[in-house]
């Protein structure tokens, strides 16, 4: 038996099979357990292309994070497939490109607020409109990037995390009483459709590979994966409020 034997996961965020999400639902299936994914709009086409590489094609849910009737038709639609959920992956994070690349301080409020509302609001949104098919408790994990420094370019997606990061802590408050647990995974830097979006991306793969102790592949999501999986199991029973970092130790060394 796979560490998910029975469990059912709501996993958000696949668009190719290079990206963390998709590996996530992969190892999922392959500890026995079942995925339901979600995308809308553009996306579902990348999403449905990804799904078919899966060990077994999931049912793909309509869901846009910022739309008041997806998220309150969220319960429902699960529901139709399974009448309970045992957790969820938040894998969901964007920002316009004028709040990108060292526009930081030309940055307009509507863009802000965008990046603000998909990338660190919707962790809150989606988990209040799946707490409910989680009666016995559950596991909520989202995909961070670590908020404690400035990074270059990154700017207000920077900022965004960090509010995903306060966000986690104040869900972890709020729903522990309910048993379910809430963690994120800083993963390193990865080849990913959001990194592309990101001017001067490869500067972070440059600086991860100098200092790095463990080295880091910047095009293998797997290890991050796994850390995500392993906090949905039943393996972290009493952890919640956690940033685990999967960067190949980076974040621990100093310049």
């Amino acid at each position: 038996m796979g560490i998910m034997q029975g469990k059912t996961i709501l996993v958000t965020g696949v668009l190719t099979d290079h990206s963390i999400a998709f590996s996530v639902a992969k190892i999922i299936q392959e500890e026995g357990g079942t995925v339901l994914l979600s995308s809308f709009g553009r996306a579902m086409g990348a999403t449905e292309r990804a799904n078919a590489r899966l060990p077994h094609p999931a049912k793909i849910l309509e869901l846009d994070v910022t739309s008041e009737e997806n998220l309150s038709n969220l319960s429902a639609e699960i529901k139709k497939h399974s009448p309970t959920l045992d957790g969820v992956v938040h894998a969901i994070g964007f920002a316009p490109q004028s709040a990108l690349g060292g526009n930081f301080l030309s940055t307009e409020w509507p863009d802000v607020a965008t990046a603000l509302q998909v990338s660190a609001y919707s962790f809150k949104s989606l988990s209040m409109a799946c707490i409910e098919l989680m009666p016995d408790g559950g596991s909520i994990v989202g995909l961070d990037f670590d908020a404690t420094v400035s990074w270059p370019q990154y700017d207000w997606m920077g900022v965004a995390k960090a509010a995903l990061e306060s966000t986690s802590r104040y869900l972890a408050r709020h729903l522990g009483p309910k048993n379910i647990r809430v963690n994120l995974i800083a993963a390193g830097p990865l080849n990913t459709v959001a990194a592309k979006h990101i001017p001067g991306f490869e500067k972070f793969e440059e600086a991860w590979a100098a200092r790095s102790p463990l080295g880091w592949k910047i095009s293998d999501p797997v290890p991050s994966a796994k850390a995500v999986v392993a906090l949905l199991s039943d393996w972290f029973p009493a952890t919640s409020g956690e940033i685990i970092h999967v960067d190949g130790g980076y974040h621990s060394m100093g310049a």
